[in-house]
């Protein structure tokens, strides 16, 4: 008696082989982990490894224990979706597969003092702002000290955000931006996307691959400046962006405090300055600011 024949398997996840299929949702296809090796990873370039994950918890979780192992500089692991993303203050960053960019890259800063390493998370938000502004041609401002913001409906959200940590001496910068979210995927009713704001472009490859190009051209400018945040053009790029600047503010800081004011400035050590009600000007390091809508007249 003949054995029946075994239905044919194409040999791709979802048609025919077992596993979820990457093209479930069509509108979000896959990173292609070779192009960007071929586009990216070059002789003499930053980057010097980068990987791409179906699923991790962080991916700056993952990379600082690479960094202790001694990844090199240029390192950058890209996460189809992360589980367990953080935002500041250990919020939680979530979004679905292939929806967004969620990367982080591995920064060696040779002949840079540790105290200008916090221009780092700047730098990488004037990268991002600049390649949103150009490559998806959507308007995009910086709220300090790390939030990337656009402007839909006349509203302003946020479509991205930039956590640094340390790791041995090294620094991971950790990037997430929504792409494709539908209004319904959002996490908070401030959160938006590039396809919400109506951005030109939304492939994923594209925006990753000018994302990291501009990247590592405004680091090197810094790095040779030993990050000198004038020299290398960074702060003046930075104010240009700042949707912060010029605004009343709400900031509130450690110890459940709160600063009342006008953002005037971001000073050379990357504080917002903010000048209260009584003329005086307070720096500030580290704080959740909100922007405050000024009062009819």
């Amino acid at each position: 008696m003949t054995e029946p024949t075994p239905p044919r398997r194409s040999g791709l996840r979802g048609f025919g082989h077992d596993g979820p299929s990457p093209w479930t949702d069509l509108d979000r296809p896959p990173l292609d982990a070779a192009v960007l090796r071929r586009d990216l990873v070059l002789p003499g370039g930053l980057w010097t490894a980068l990987d791409v994950v179906t699923d991790t918890g962080s991916t700056n979780s993952d990379l600082a224990a690479r960094a202790k192992e001694g990844a090199p500089e240029g390192t950058v692991l890209i996460a189809e979706e992360q589980t367990a993303g953080r935002g500041r203050l250990d919020r939680r960053w979530t979004a679905p597969a292939r929806s967004g960019l969620f990367l982080s890259v591995l920064l060696r800063p040779t002949g840079v003092p540790v105290e200008r390493y916090g221009w780092l998370p700047v730098l990488t938000g004037v990268a991002a702002a600049t390649v949103l502004a150009r490559v998806g041609e959507v308007e995009t401002g910086l709220k300090w000290p790390n939030d990337l913001l656009v402007t839909v409906d006349g509203v302003e959200r946020k479509v991205g955000g930039i956590l640094t940590e340390l790791a041995d001496g090294a620094v991971v910068v950790g990037l997430g931006v929504n792409v494709s979210l539908r209004e319904s995927e959002l996490p908070v009713p401030a959160a938006t996307s590039l396809a919400l704001a109506g951005a030109a472009v939304t492939d994923r490859q594209t925006l990753l691959r000018a994302l990291l190009r501009e990247l590592a051209e405004l680091y090197a400018a810094w790095v040779a400046a030993a990050g000198d945040p004038h020299a290398s053009g960074l702060l003046p790029a930075y104010t240009e962006r700042c949707t912060t600047l010029g605004r009343p503010v709400l900031v509130q800081l450690p110890g459940e405090r709160e600063l009342h004011g006008e953002a005037v400035a971001v000073d050379g050590d990357g504080r917002l300055v903010v000048r209260t009600p009584d003329g005086e000007r307070h720096s500030v390091a580290a704080g959740d600011v909100v922007h405050v809508r000024p009062e009819p007249s």
